[in-house]
This record gives structure tokens, sequence and C-alpha cells, in this order.
């Protein structure tokens, strides 16, 4: 239990509304522990195991679907209670196939994803007669979207499979005993091993006490894996490597914007499409709209800005920005045909009632999009701009999809661009030590203008 909960800490930077952990006995028994809030609430209530433990799984969420609970928290369990799983990620089509569960005889307490797919598992367990990797695998073929995985089963008690696709994750090869570590980065290892297997998309591997890790893929079969010794600073673990949490911060951007666009940037028969909820939801009322404010504060209003020239050039539809401590005073007047729109990257600001999920904002209007690029703790924004306005990009180009008013082959153009700004940042991080030297030869300067027209003009308050 003190390595589940120690890993949880190293992990802490990520940021979460809730956590939990489930271990497994020598006599087969599963042991489930869950906290809304801090990794040290369920640090508190995991006290009462004193159970010499042989596996043991632990999460801490972020809320994708459903809202922070400890319900909702993971692990999750099966119907029987001999599962438990662990997920990262997002399953897309869970709510097909959650119903086709339902059809079946499966019921579910959570309002999550991965409640699903752990119920998928056993149940075709229960119909094929599959040991659990095999199970595993034939549920992940079901699947759409991303996730990283480890499901345990408590009449096994020193087997563990993992799996991953499009999220991160890591195996560390203990030194002695047969011990295996998993987690979604190396932070959490780096204390008990620098041997590590980092997985690929879409590989799964068996994970046995004593045992020789075994991977293979969904498609390929037996994978040759590499181990890698890897050498990491344990003081800067918390900050994921870096110095401090803004460089950190901007480092996150290339994941965090595939994270922001997955499952809402699709490509089917070579064409690609937006498909964005909160304009599934309210598709009339957004589409029959003649006007459009947006309303934030700071980077967000910067990114409102950028916002308000992407729905008029491509929706053909006028577009105010109000900045939101003063918007909240002003005697305003609502057309019934206005849609307002707010962003926040926090949702609890005081200026305005969104990055998080079940926050004020979030609970208060009639539909939203969640930027998903996980909580900013350096001062200056970095990824929750680029987030903010890769999300109002994907908002206008579906609702001028929709209302015929952006040219198909400038949609298709600017979604390909749009899916290939997180590699293009990633080019540009890669040059670091060409910006630190760049850097330097403006450190006298008392004075640093940032000019910017059109497009660029909000870029340039920001950087400003």
């Amino acid at each position: 239990m003190p390595i589940l909960i120690g890993g949880l800490k190293k992990l802490e930077y990520r940021g979460y509304d809730s956590a939990g952990c489930a271990v497994v006995t020598p006599d087969n028994t599963m042991l489930v522990f869950k906290a809304k809030g801090k990794v040290s609430n369920l640090e508190e209530k995991a006290k009462e195991c004193r159970q010499t433990c042989t596996l043991g799984i632990a999460h801490t969420r972020w809320a994708t679907h459903g809202i922070p609970s400890e319900t909702n928290a993971h692990p999750h369990l099966s119907q029987s209670g001999n599962l438990a799983i662990v997920h990262n990620g997002i399953i897309e089509n869970y709510a097909t196939l959650r119903d086709q569960l339902r059809k079946r005889g499966y019921t579910f307490k959570s309002e999550t994803d991965t409640e699903v797919l752990v119920q998928l598992i056993e149940y075709i367990m229960n119909i094929r007669h599959s040991d659990l990797a095999t199970s595993v695998r034939s549920a992940l073929r079901l699947c759409i979207g991303a996730y990283a995985i480890a499901v345990v089963d408590r009449r096994v008690p020193t087997q563990m499979v993992a799996a991953r696709k499009s999220s991160p994750l890591a195996i560390g090869i203990g030194k002695e005993n047969g011990e295996f570590f998993i987690a979604s980065d190396a932070s959490p290892i780096a204390e008990y091993t620098n041997r590590i297997v980092y997985l690929n998309d879409e590989d799964v591997a068996l994970i046995e006490q004593g045992k020789e890790l075994q991977i293979e893929n969904l498609h390929s079969g037996s994978v040759d894996y590499e181990i890698k010794e890897v050498d990491l600073d344990l003081t800067m673990l918390d900050k994921g490597g870096f110095p401090h949490f803004m460089l950190k911060e901007i480092f996150d951007q290339p994941t965090v914007l595939k994270d922001c666009m997955r499952g809402r940037i699709i490509e089917r028969d070579g064409s690609l499409r937006v498909v964005l909820s909160a304009v599934e939801q309210h598709k009339q009322r957004l589409v029959s709209a003649r006007r459009f404010t947006i309303v934030s504060c700071g980077t967000s209003w910067h990114a409102g800005l950028i916002g308000k020239q992407l729905i008029e050039h491509f929706c053909r539809i006028h577009t105010e920005v109000a900045y939101a401590s003063e918007y909240r005073y002003n005697d305003v007047v609502v057309d019934p045909d206005e849609v307002v729109i707010a962003i926040s990257q926090s949702g609890e600001t005081a200026d305005t009632l969104v990055n998080s999920v079940g926050s004020s904002i979030a609970r208060q209007t009639d539909t939203g999009t969640y930027v998903h690029i996980g909580p900013e703790i350096g001062v200056a924004s970095t990824k929750a701009f680029t987030g903010q306005v890769t999300v109002l990009a994907m908002l206008a180009l579906a609702l001028g999809h929709e209302r015929g008013t952006v040219d198909p082959e400038e949609y298709e153009k600017v979604l390909r661009e749009l899916t290939r700004i997180p590699d293009k940042i990633d080019h540009i991080l890669r040059q670091n030590d060409r910006i630190r030297d760049m850097a330097r030869i403006f450190t006298y300067a008392h004075n640093c203008l940032y000019l910017g027209r059109g497009w660029n003009y909000p870029v340039a308050l920001e950087g400003a």
C-alpha cells in the first residue's frame, strides 16, 4: 500500500479530483479504497489495510465522464467483483457498449466509460471462458478511443494485464523477487528501478510475478521489447523532470493538444470532420444564432479575441468579446437568438463562473466543451491558451460546416493543419537550446514590444 500511495503522490502535479486503489491479498481477497479530493484523503482511508498484499493498482482521476465523486473514482470493479481496473483516457463508444451490456443483464454503479470497459472484459471472460489477457485483448478490439489500463483478477493474485493506446504507459522491471511496477510515466517507478519498458500503441502486457514480461500487439502478435535504463533526478519528478512548472507546461503542449482534439477530429473515408457534443446537443440553436458573445478574462479573453475572428470567418456570425469582470456589472441586452460563450481555465474564477469538469461554470451552462489540458500551475499561462484556441477553432469549424458557410476544401485543409499543430509545436520545442541562447540576448532589455496584426494581434497581447 505505501508503494501505491507514494506513486500517486509523485503524480499529483498532473491534477485530479479523486483517488483510489485496489489491492489483492494472497488469499484472493480484493480490498478497494476511494476518496474524493486529495491523495492524503485516500491515504487516511487506506490505513485500515494491514494485510500483506501481492498485487495492487491505484489511480488519480481527472473527470471526463461523470462528476467528481467516490462512485466515479477508480478503480472500478466488474459485476462479480472479481476484476478491477484503472484507466487513463477516453472510450469514445462507451455508450454503445454500455447499452449492449445492459441488454445482457449488466448494471452500472457509475457514470464512467471505465466501468463499461471492465464489465466488457468480464462478459467476454464468461462467454468465451478465456483468461484475463485474452479477454482484455478481445475487449480492446471493440473499443474506440484512448486508454492506458491496468486490470487485475482477485482469483490470480500474482498477475496483472496492462495495455495502452494514445496514452503513455511504462513498466518498471524490479531489481529482485520478480517485481514489476506500472505507471503512466517513469516518475513513480524511479525510486524502485531504472529499468523501464515503454509500451507502444495497442500493446497488451501480461505481467506475472517471478516470470518474464510478455507483450502482444492487438494486430501483430508477440512483441520484442527493449528495456531502457532511465536516469531520473528524483528531486525533479514532481515537476515531470523540469526545473519548474511553467517549463513543464510549455513542453506539455504537444501532448495536451492531442488530448484536446482526440475523439473530436475524426477521419472517415479519407476525410476529416470535427464532432463536438456541445454542437450536436444544441445544433439548431447554435446554427440559427445571429450573434455570439464571448465572455472571459485575462488569457481566456485573448483566446476569445481569436475565437471572434474564427467564428466570424468560418460562420459569418457577428461576434463580440466581453471582459467578464465588467460584463457582470453591465445592463446587458441578450437577444433570444444570441449565444453566450463563457471561457475559463478553472471554471471557478471570481470574475465569471472550462477546463475543470464539474466546476461551477460547467454546471450552470446549457452545454460545454472541456479543454482537457490538465491544471495549469505556472502563473503565466501556456497550455491553457493554446488549448482554448484549439477548442474555439474546432467550434467555429463545426458550426461553419453545419451552416454551410465554410468552403469544404478550406474546412478539410484547416482541420488537417489543426491536427498537425502538436507535431509543429514539438518541432519548435526541440530547439530549446537555441531558444535559450536567443533569450540570453534579451536579458538586458528594459522593455519588450510585441507586434501583431489580425490573427496575431491577440497573440501579441498574450505574449506581452
